[in-house]
C-alpha cells in the first residue's frame, strides 16, 4: 500500500514539472501582435421617400363676383407680372355711374359739415335775433293779459270814444259818397275808389268800436284763458331761442354736427363699395408666374368663386414628399440635407435642404407626412408634376 501512495506522488511531482518547464518556454517566447481595427469608412444615415415636383407658389384663381366675361387678355403658358389684367367683365359702364353718384353725394355732405362751421357766427346772430323777437312777444302777451285783469284807464276809454265818432262820421259820409255811383258799372273808376274809402272806413269803425269794447268791458274766462296759453307759448319760445343761442355762440349745433359726420362717412362707406364693386369687375395677377391653365374664354357666364384659371411661379421650384411615413419623418429636421433624383432626369442628382414638415399627416391611406425640399439648383428641363425620388440625410 505504501509502495503505491509513493509512485503516484512521483508521477504527480514529474507531471507538476513538466507544466512548469512548458510555461516558463511559453512566457520566454516573443507575443503575437495584435491586428488593429481597419477604419470604418464615413457613412450618414437616411431616410428615403418618394416626391413630386411642385411650385413654390401657385393659385387657382377666381372671380369674386358674377357675370360675363367681355376680355381674357392672356393664354395659357403666358407669363405674367404682378398686377396685370387677366380678365375683365362686363358691366363697367353702370358702376361708374353708381360711383359717379356716390362721389357726388359725399361732396354734397362734406360740403354740409363745411359750412356748420363757416356760418356759425350767422347762425350765432340768427339765434340772437330769435331770441330778441321772441322776448317782445312775450312782453306783449304779459301785457294783454295784464289789461285784461286790470280796468282801462278813464282817459284811454275817453280818447277811444272820440276815435269811436269820428270814425263813424267817415263812414257815413264814404256812404252818402258811394250811393250814387252804387248801380255804376264795377268797371268805374270814380265807383272803385270810393267802394275802397268806404271798405276802410267800415274796417276803421269796427276797430274803434272793438277798441272801445275792450276797455269798458269785462274779459270773459275764455278771453282770459287764451291770454294766459299765449304768455306760456310766448315763455316757450323764449326759453328754446336762449337755448338755441346759448349753443351757437360755441359754434354750430353738436346734434347737426353729428348728423352731418354721419351723412359723410355713409357717403364714404359708399363710395369705398362702389370703387370695389369696379375693381372686382377684373381679375388681377397676385404675383409673377405662368398662366399654367385656362378654364373660361370670352361671353362665357362665370359664378362668384369659379375658378377660371390657374397661376404658377415656375422660376422656383421644389419637391414635397408623398409617402414619408410616421416613423421616418420623427427623424427629419428642418435644415437636413437631401440628394435627389429623377425618373425624367436619369444623368442628374440634385441637392438641397428640408425648408418644411407637416405638423399633421396628409389625407389618405397610411399615416404619411408632407416634407418640403428647397433644390439648390434648378435645371431648365426640371417640371411641375415631375416624380423625384429623395434620400434625406438625418443624425
Amino acid at each position: 500500500m505504501m509502495i503505491k501512495q509513493k509512485g503516484f506522488m512521483a508521477l504527480f511531482c514529474l507531471v507538476f514539472l513538466g507544466w512548469l518547464a512548458f510555461s516558463g518556454c511559453s512566457a520566454l517566447s516573443p507575443a503575437t501582435p495584435t491586428a488593429e481595427p481597419l477604419p470604418l469608412e464615413d457613412f450618414a444615415p437616411t431616410v428615403s421617400a418618394t416626391g413630386v415636383v411642385v411650385p413654390q407658389r401657385w393659385s387657382q384663381l377666381s372671380v369674386t363676383t358674377s357675370g360675363v366675361i367681355s376680355q381674357v387678355g392672356i393664354n395659357e403658358n403666358d407669363l405674367v407680372e404682378q398686377g396685370q389684367t387677366l380678365i375683365e367683365l362686363k358691366g363697367e359702364a353702370n358702376l361708374l355711374a353708381a360711383l359717379a353718384a356716390a362721389r357726388f353725394e359725399l361732396a354734397s355732405a362734406q360740403h354740409a359739415l363745411d359750412s356748420l362751421y363757416k356760418d356759425s357766427d350767422l347762425r350765432a346772430a340768427q339765434a340772437h335775433q330769435t331770441l330778441i323777437e321772441a322776448r317782445q312777444k312775450l312782453r306783449d302777451a304779459q301785457r294783454y293779459q295784464d289789461n285784461l285783469d286790470a280796468p282801462a284807464p278813464q282817459g284811454d276809454i275817453n280818447q277811444a270814444r272820440a276815435n269811436l265818432v269820428i270814425a263813424k262820421d267817415r263812414l257815413e259820409k264814404a256812404q252818402e259818397d258811394f250811393a250814387p255811383y252804387e248801380k255804376k258799372p264795377e268797371s268805374n273808376l270814380v265807383r272803385a275808389g270810393l267802394l275802397s274809402k268806404l271798405a276802410q272806413a267800415e274796417k276803421d269803425y269796427e276797430a274803434a268800436e272793438r277798441r272801445l269794447n275792450n276797455l269798458i268791458g269785462t274779459s270773459s274766462e275764455l278771453d282770459l284763458a287764451e291770454a294766459d296759453a299765449d304768455v306760456v307759448l310766448a315763455q316757450e319760445q323764449v326759453a328754446v331761442a336762449e337755448r338755441d343761442y346759448q349753443i351757437y355762440q360755441k359754434g354750430p349745433d353738436p346734434d347737426e354736427v353729428r348728423l352731418a359726420e354721419e351723412r359723410v362717412a355713409n357717403a364714404k362707406a359708399q363710395v369705398a363699395a362702389a370703387e370695389a364693386a369696379l375693381e372686382d369687375l377684373q381679375l388681377l395677377a397676385p404675383f409673377d408666374g405662368t398662366i399654367s391653365e385656362l378654364f373660361v374664354r370670352e361671353n362665357e357666364w362665370i359664378a362668384l368663386g369659379q375658378p377660371v384659371l390657374m397661376l404658377a411661379d415656375l422660376d422656383h421650384l421644389q419637391v414635397q414628399t408623398t409617402d414619408l411615413n410616421e416613423i421616418d419623418v420623427a427623424r427629419v429636421r428642418v435644415g437636413n440635407s437631401a440628394s435627389l433624383t429623377f425618373d425624367a432626369l436619369p444623368d442628374r442628382v440634385l441637392n438641397g435642404k428640408v425648408v418644411r414638415i407637416a405638423p399633421k399627416a396628409s389625407a389618405g391611406s397610411g399615416v404619411n407626412y408632407t416634407v418640403i425640399i428647397e433644390l439648390d439648383d434648378i435645371p431648365q428641363n426640371l417640371r411641375w408634376g415631375m416624380t423625384a425620388f429623395v434620400d434625406i440625410e438625418i443624425e
